[in-house]
This record gives C-alpha cells, sequence and structure tokens, in this order.
C-alpha cells in the first residue's frame, strides 16, 4: 500500500477518449491529485466528481492535475463526462492494476472498490491520502487544502 512520502508509482491507462495516457509525462511536472473510485454514475462517485468539477478551477489555479480512476470502461467514462460536464481525466484500470499497485483497499469485505484520493507534489512523493467511502466530498476539500497548501512553501 502506498504511504505518505512514497514515491508514486508511473503507469499507463485508456482515458475517456481511448487515447494512452502515461503518467510519466505529468509526474515532475506538476502537482496531482488521484482519486480511485469505484464506479461511474453511482451517487457518491457523481457527487465526487461534479464536486471536482465545480471546484476543478481552483485546482488548475494552483498547477494542479486532476485525474480520476476507476475499473469501468473508457465509453463508460466518455459518457459519465460528458453528461456531468466534467473536465478533467478520467482513466480507465478495467483490470484493476493500477489499484492494486497503489494498494488502494476495497469496502465491505472487498465487494466494493475503495475510494482513496492520493495528492502527488512535483518531487514525485504522495503528500497526502484521504481514504473516506462515505465521504466523497470530503476528498476534495481535503486535496484542495493541501495543494493550496504547496503554493506557499517549497517542498
Amino acid at each position: 500500500m502506498i504511504q505518505i512520502g512514497d514515491n508514486c508509482p508511473s503507469f499507463k491507462l485508456k482515458n475517456q477518449f481511448g487515447e494512452e495516457f502515461d503518467l510519466a509525462n505529468l509526474l515532475g511536472n506538476k502537482t496531482l491529485v488521484i482519486y480511485f473510485y469505484p464506479k461511474d454514475d453511482t451517487p457518491g462517485c457523481t457527487k465526487e466528481a461534479c464536486f471536482f468539477r465545480d471546484r476543478f478551477e481552483e485546482f488548475k489555479d494552483v498547477g494542479c492535475e486532476v485525474i480520476g480512476i476507476s475499473s469501468d470502461s473508457e465509453q463508460k467514462h466518455k459518457e459519465f463526462a460528458e453528461k456531468h460536464k466534467l473536465p478533467f481525466i478520467l482513466l480507465a484500470d478495467t483490470k484493476q492494476e493500477v489499484r492494486k499497485s497503489f494498494g488502494v483497499p476495497g469496502s465491505l469485505f472487498g465487494l466494493i472498490p475503495g475510494r482513496v484520493t492520493y495528492i502527488v507534489g512535483k518531487d514525485k512523493k504522495v503528500k497526502g491520502i484521504f481514504n473516506s467511502l462515505l465521504n466523497p466530498l470530503g476528498h476534495i476539500d481535503h486535496a484542495l487544502e493541501l495543494v493550496k497548501s504547496f503554493t506557499t512553501s517549497v517542498y
């Protein structure tokens, strides 16, 4: 399981447009908020995605990239992003390999994929982790507070 201070693992996945996304292209260049969520178009996941959308400009203003990951297909992500006007990257981890590489725990005896947000600094290290299946909106507040603290300090 990835912990605060660990290097962020690099990975390649397909985005909502079916294009290959290589995290190595962003690691070290931007602060990243990588959030794993259970499933597109479920109540908690929709709330979380829309709250990231609503606060997206705040993340962008501090040079941060938001990336959502679930095991849904690229097509499902595309429909979800279009339906809710999501301005950020959604990645299809259909085999749950990236989820496993981060050590994202499942919930309810492993029946539901977990909801965990990782904040990664420009030094490629994990600076913060927020793990809560039942508090989807808390992920955004926690991430934004931590990311904003980076703009006032060198790390």
